[in-house]
């Protein structure tokens, strides 16, 4: 598996962990419970991790472009 490829799967998986995180946290406060305030803080991470990968996705097509534009010496 290539690193595209990892990055990928990786989005996929912090993607799940962030709906569950926020999941969980909605279901504690529709029960009534109070949690603390550290717990409001923990989809911080995956949403930051989640941030970088899909930034790194989002750059690629126009990396790859540049590679090649600046490899042949031509303009877009």
């Amino acid at each position: 598996m290539n690193w595209n490829n990892w990055f990928r799967q990786i989005h996929r998986w912090l993607s799940i962990v962030f709906a569950a995180v926020v999941a969980v946290i909605f279901v504690t406060l529709g029960v009534g419970t109070e949690p603390a305030y550290w717990v409001y803080l923990l989809p911080l991470f995956p949403l930051g991790l989640l941030m970088l990968t899909g930034l790194y996705m989002f750059v690629l097509p126009y990396a790859a472009r540049w590679g090649n534009a600046r490899r042949t010496g031509g303009h877009e």
